[in-house]
This record gives C-alpha cells, sequence and structure tokens, in this order.
C-alpha cells in the first residue's frame, strides 16, 4: 500500500503495540494539533511529529489497554450493524406494502402473501390513481395527511434554561450522532424546533446530506434547518419516517433545492410527499410490526453513545497512566 506525502506512516517497533499506538493517537490528538501550522490548511511536519513524546507502558500493558478500549469500539461497532440490519428491514418492509404493493398483488393471484391471517387487511384488486395503480379503497395523498409540519417552536420567553440541541452536521442517515447542550443565553438563534419522540426530522438545506433521523426521546431542540413532522396518530409515526426519508424522496427533494451556497428546499415541500393513504387496519399491522423494531434501534443508539463516552473518558487516562487497568476493566465490566 503507498500513501501520499501528506501521511506520516508509523512502523510499530516489538516495543508498542500496533492497536495501541492507536489510542495513543487518538488521545494525544488535541496536543499535536498545537503544533500544526498553517490557515486554511492546517499541517504538522515531521520533525514535530517525530519529536512527540508519550507514556510507553510494557507491551503487555500495552496489549491490554488496547484490549479493553477495543471491546468498547467492538461493540459499538456491532450496534451499528445491527441497526443497518433492523432499519434495511424496516424499509424493505415499506416498498413491498406501499410501493410495490406486493401483499395485494399475492392475494389477487391468490397466493401466499406471508401474512397469514393477517392478509384480510389487504383488498384484493387496484384502482387507477394519480400516483397510478393503488390498491382498492386506498387513496393518493401526501405526508401533510398523516404529520403537522413543525407544530412547535421556543420562543425568546419560552426558551428553557438549557437546551439539548441537535443541527443538520450532527444528524446523518437516521443517527443523531451528538447533542450539545447550551445555556439559554449560549444557544445558537437556530435552536427553534421543540423535538418529541416519534418526531421526523429532515433536513431541509441540502437534502441529499441524509441529515434525517426518527426521534426517539423528549427533551430535544432542533435546528430551523430541518422540517419537523410530527404524527397526527402514534401509529404513523414509522409509516412517516419511512416515506420521507426513502433514498427516492431524498433524491427528488435534492432536485428540488434551490439557492446558492445552501441549496435548499421549504418545509412545505417535505410535507407535501406524495405518499399512497392505505386503510387504516394497514397502517396499525405495519405499526406492530416496525415499533419494535425501531425500539431495538433506539436501545443500540443509547448503549452505543455510553459506551463511546466510556470510551473517551478512559482512553486519556489509561493511556497517561493515571487508571490502571484492573480498574478501567471494573468500569466496562459495570457498564455491560
Amino acid at each position: 500500500m503507498a500513501t501520499s506525502q501528506d501521511f506520516v506512516n508509523w512502523i510499530c517497533s516489538e516495543r508498542i503495540d500496533n492497536h495501541y499506538l492507536k489510542y495513543v493517537l487518538l488521545a494525544e490528538h488535541d496536543s499535536m494539533l498545537r503544533f500544526a501550522s498553517g490557515t486554511t490548511h492546517q499541517t504538522i511536519y515531521f520533525p514535530e511529529v517525530k519529536a512527540f513524546h508519550v507514556c510507553l507502558p510494557q507491551p503487555r500493558e500495552q496489549r491490554a489497554i488496547a484490549d479493553i478500549l477495543s471491546s468498547l469500539d467492538n461493540k459499538i461497532e456491532v450496534n451499528r450493524r445491527m441497526n443497518q440490519t433492523l432499519e434495511a428491514i424496516a424499509r424493505a418492509l415499506f416498498k413491498s406494502w406501499f410501493v410495490d404493493f406486493e401483499p395485494v398483488r399475492a392475494k389477487a393471484r391468490g397466493r401466499d402473501s406471508g401474512l397469514q391471517k393477517d392478509v384480510s387487511v389487504f383488498p384484493a384488486s387496484f384502482i387507477d390513481s394519480e400516483l397510478g395503480d393503488i390498491p382498492e379503497g386506498w387513496g393518493a395523498t401526501t405526508l401533510a395527511d398523516f404529520a403537522s409540519l413543525n407544530p412547535e417552536a421556543w420562543s425568546k420567553d419560552t426558551w428553557p434554561e438549557v437546551i439539548s440541541y441537535v443541527d443538520l452536521s450532527n444528524t446523518k442517515f437516521g443517527r443523531i450522532a451528538a447533542v450539545t447542550r447550551y445555556s439559554k443565553a449560549d444557544a445558537p438563534s437556530r435552536a427553534q424546533r421543540v423535538l418529541r419522540t416519534n418526531d421526523t426530522i429532515v433536513g431541509t438545506v441540502r437534502p441529499g446530506n441524509g441529515s434525517y433521523v426518527l426521534v426517539a426521546q423528549d427533551g430535544l431542540t432542533g435546528s430551523t434547518g430541518f422540517a419537523v413532522l410530527r404524527p397526527r396518530l402514534s401509529e404513523y409515526a414509522e409509516f412517516i419516517y419511512l416515506a420521507a426519508t426513502a433514498k427516492e424522496n431524498i433524491d427528488a427533494l435534492s432536485r428540488l433545492a434551490d439557492g446558492g451556497a445552501y441549496p435548499s428546499v421549504r418545509p412545505e415541500t417535505v410535507a407535501a410527499t406524495p405518499v399512497v393513504r392505505p386503510s387504516e387496519p394497514v397502517l396499525a399491522l405495519f405499526s406492530r410490526i416496525t415499533t419494535p423494531l425501531f425500539a431495538k434501534l433506539a436501545r443500540n443508539d443509547r448503549e452505543s453513545l455510553v459506551l463511546a463516552i466510556l470510551r473517551d473518558s478512559l482512553l486519556p487516562k489509561l493511556v497517561s497512566g493515571e487508571l490502571r487497568v484492573s480498574d478501567a476493566e471494573r468500569a466496562v465490566e459495570a457498564a455491560a
């Protein structure tokens, strides 16, 4: 493997474990940045890197430290992959039921739809609509039929003393990577959207960036750069999220975005996303199937956040020698 001259390649001797070195560099990242120079593109030159000193315990302890931190990273990665699978299952079911209408087609042909007794909630024929052929008894509508748009906002008089702020940059493809806490006096002016459990938020600025999520907790405040879709009934939550954030719809919003440096769409454009209007029994059945998937997804996200916080707190203490390996192992066991 070859790298450009913009990289520093580290070759580990037998005195240093390569996994331990990775965590040393992560722990000392901010310290190393003090030696960076330049304005547009900050650079750390090789002499500064070469002269950088770190604590180097015995190889056995290095491996023990790396194993502790790796165990946390591995669990976070397992959760990430599991969440990808859970959301893929939900999206596949949404497409099957509400885009391809597979249960209706199977019922119309007298075939097994895989739904067993629940097949009765689906019709067995199609009608023409502005969306093309849709199941009989269903309608053609928009997400505004299922959700209210931007239903709550803080004002200067109602802002809480502490705001847990969610921005577009920290919200990517169904995950909130970070929540920033601000005092009332320091909160950004864009921190106005009140968010509640089951809200779908979709970034309206550069929508192709994938700044969307199904909110899984109360107490958050979103940027005005989000369109907030609050379900009129709780059973609509997953349907709204999956319809609003389907790849085809995100692509459509990206094509509609206009503006110079920050192409965007109006929140009303997100609410105007065309969808079918299934029968209430079908929507209720879809909710019963998908709600546990998203509940597990949310639990995994919360666990990963706790593990990441623990890893980030243990990392500098282990690398500096402030914390013993045995104490760190007990902390990890308690968290698990």
